[in-house]
């Protein structure tokens, strides 16, 4: 059994992250010992308890590290942290590294069948809200309507095979891919902190090239979501429109 390794960028989630641990500590209790599961919490510069929060489960025996930006620096560069922190928990390449958010608006069950697509070969498995079973629970109609039209956007322009959710972060990766996309892109595999940075990673990940990449269904629980949306429009919707310019033709000349 590949090590499971969880990394979750968190910005204010001192109300978001006990229940997920829950939910994660149930999930935990259904795998196998060998998985060894870890959490990777990048408190990126929190100004609430998130810290003290992560600090409280650890010692209640909840198997979750702690990272902390001593400023907030960005969604793109605590993603990134959590990352290289999840490298450094993994045994080897072939181990299991899953970033989502830490509101708890992404379900740790959906992890499970994740993990069965990367075990039958699979690079990178998105939580894909375009898949037959899918839900969204609690999302106003204008953000489904932004997520819907940046999707239909992106497969105009992108085509990547497997791919119809670009813009969800609940992802699971194989180790190997990240140790491959960190060396070949360094710094620069994210470069934007807006919400775009999730699209960025996998445009630049698929453009590493010979990747198996599939979907699995997931109910989005956006009902759970504490306190308002971080999400920037303005800034979100141009950072977009930059990526999918500089992405197009990068994508189509690699394998």
């Amino acid at each position: 059994m590949p090590r499971l390794i969880v990394a979750l960028p968190a910005y204010n989630e001192a109300r978001g992250l006990p229940p997920l641990f829950r939910e994660f500590e149930r999930l935990f209790r259904r795998l196998p010992a060998s998985a060894d599961p870890i959490i990777v919490v990048v408190d990126d510069g929190s100004t609430d308890r998130t810290a003290p929060v992560v600090r409280l489960a650890a010692e209640k025996g909840v198997p979750v590290r702690l990272v902390q930006h001593p400023q907030n620096r960005g969604l793109g560069e605590a993603i990134k942290t959590g990352l290289r922190a999840a490298l450094e928990e993994a045994r080897d390449d072939g181990d299991v590294v899953v970033c989502m958010d830490a509101d708890n608006t992404h379900p740790p069950a959906t992890v499970v069948p994740m993990l069965e697509h990367i075990a039958e070969g699979a690079d990178m498995v998105i939580a894909s809200r375009y898949r037959r079973g899918s839900r969204q629970v609690g999302v106003p109609l204008f953000r489904r309507a932004l997520s819907f039209g940046a999707r239909i956007v992106f497969m105009l322009m992108l085509r990547i095979p497997g791919v119809r959710d670009y813009t969800c972060g609940f992802r699971a990766y194989r180790a190997g891919l990240v140790r491959r996309a960190l060396e070949e892109y360094g710094n620069d595999l994210i470069t934007r902190n807006g919400f775009a940075c999730t699209d960025q990673l996998l445009v630049n990940m698929a453009a590493l090239g010979h990747l198996r990449i599939e979907e699995v269904p997931f109910i989005l629980r956006y009902d759970r979501k504490h306190g308002a949306s971080k999400l920037h429009l303005g800034v979100t919707v141009m950072e977009t429109l930059r990526l999918l310019w500089e992405a197009r033709g990068r994508l189509r000349s690699r394998p």
